[in-house]
């Protein structure tokens, strides 16, 4: 990844990986140190774990991120989003979320989303 790229750009090509489905290139964005976060789950601490987490957890036929805002400031750059995946079989998930992204030379340092897992779980269990 080009260091020299703004820090907001990192995380728009970051999105635009998770749209495509590129696993490589969301997982390419990470440290090894990586910490992602899901503030209403467990944190997962570096490159494999995020990517075993990523790779593994939903079996997906399409992903449409909508970014709503994005604000850098330093290091951090911050995201307001609506997250939708579609679910092979036909369920989608559809979830507001806040994101704060921590880049270091041209790296995802640190991910931290902020959403409502009952959100999340409804629309699973339907």
């Amino acid at each position: 990844m080009d260091i020299d790229m703004s820090n907001t750009q990192i995380v728009l090509d970051f999105i635009a990986a998770w749209n495509r489905m590129d696993w490589d290139a969301v997982v390419s964005a990470f440290s090894e140190d990586v910490l992602y976060h899901n503030i209403p789950m467990e944190p997962l601490k570096g490159k494999a774990a995020v990517t075993e987490f990523i790779t593994t957890g939903m079996d997906l036929d399409a992903v449409d991120w909508q970014l709503l805002a994005i604000a850098e400031n330093g290091n951090k750059v911050l995201t307001e989003r609506v997250d939708n995946f579609y679910l092979v079989g036909g369920k989608a998930v559809s979830m507001p979320v806040m994101g704060t992204f921590e880049i270091v030379n041209g790296q995802i340092t640190a991910w931290r989303d902020y959403f409502d897992l009952a959100t999340f779980t409804s629309q699973m269990a339907h």
